[in-house]
């Protein structure tokens, strides 16, 4: 496969949408689309071309990236595009999804000969702007090594394991971000109530162990109050129902998981977060402890 082959990308969204900028940054020859056309305005513009219908989208590419909300969304599209995708195409689903989706969706394209890596990422819409989300790819080694060139224009590939294998560590992942989250919440909280200065305390803290991305961005967040969405509340409730389900199906509890889930859920479902960021968390924390938002 050349470096740059004709690639199609399915599902121009908040992280979608930064990801084309970046593969036509990278001048791959490309093609989008969305369900809502109207969240691919512009694109054209830097030389990406968009498609009516998704199974129009992959007709004779090389490479289809899915980036939809879920594993049900993911194998729609693949059995939608089933009938168009060419022999020998690479189809790479960047959505979040359970491991158990990406081995069906593989056996699905494979009956038309198309190769199949489960790749999801972290580092949220900050990291699809900059480039620099880290990928997580489940998969055959050589479907990886002809997909990594396109993957790199986002980010930071690593292959771990077979198909199934990229969708679990994006939900080890998730169940690391939601509980950091939840601990930085409680953290800020402490230091708000108690006097400190929680900004000055997050730069004392940079370096140290208990330094992290989250702490520094979310952190900085919950202190501004600035809950516009990066990561969407209730996205981080589905990655966590699929993270309980896979433990369950692996007889594991998960307690701590288990706790920040019903967190969640509460934020979701009682104070109509579903659509703010994740860090939110914070303000259902406040609502527990009495304090306004």
């Amino acid at each position: 496969m050349e470096k740059n082959p004709k690639t199609a990308l399915l599902g121009v969204g908040l992280m979608g949408r930064p990801m084309s900028e970046n593969l036509a940054a990278g001048q791959v020859p490309l093609t989008v689309w969305n369900r809502s056309s109207g969240k691919c305005d512009g694109l054209p513009d830097i030389g990406v071309e968009v498609a009516k219908s998704a199974s129009d989208a992959v007709r004779g590419v090389a490479v289809v990236i899915s980036m939809v909300a879920d594993g049900v969304a993911s194998r729609a599209l693949a059995e939608t595009c089933l009938e168009t995708l060419a022999p020998g195409a690479v189809w790479i689903d960047m959505s979040s999804t359970k491991p158990s989706d990406a081995r069906d969706i593989a056996a699905l394209l494979a009956t038309r000969g198309i190769a199949f890596l489960d790749a999801p990422v972290s580092g949220g819409t900050k990291g699809a702007e900059a480039g620099t989300l880290a990928i997580m790819a489940g998969g055959d080694a050589d479907t990886f090594e002809q997909a990594k060139p396109i993957l790199s224009h986002m980010g930071r590939p690593v292959l771990v394991g077979p198909v199934g294998a990229g969708q679990l560590a994006k939900l080890a992942n998730q169940a690391i971000v939601a509980c950091t989250i939840g601990a930085v919440a409680e953290a800020t909280l402490l230091l708000t109530q108690g006097g400190a200065d929680a900004a000055a305390v997050r730069d004392a803290l940079s370096g140290g162990f208990a330094d992290s991305v989250i702490l520094q961005q979310h952190g900085t967040r919950m202190s501004e109050g600035n809950f516009v969405p990066g990561g969407l509340s209730r996205l981080q409730v589905k990655d966590l129902i699929n993270v309980a389900d896979e433990a369950e199906s692996l007889s594991l509890r998960l307690p701590v998981t288990e706790q920040i889930l019903l967190r969640f859920k509460r934020y979701v479902d009682d104070m109509d977060g579903g659509e703010r960021d994740h860090a939110g968390l914070y303000e259902e924390l406040k609502d527990l402890n009495g304090l306004s938002s």
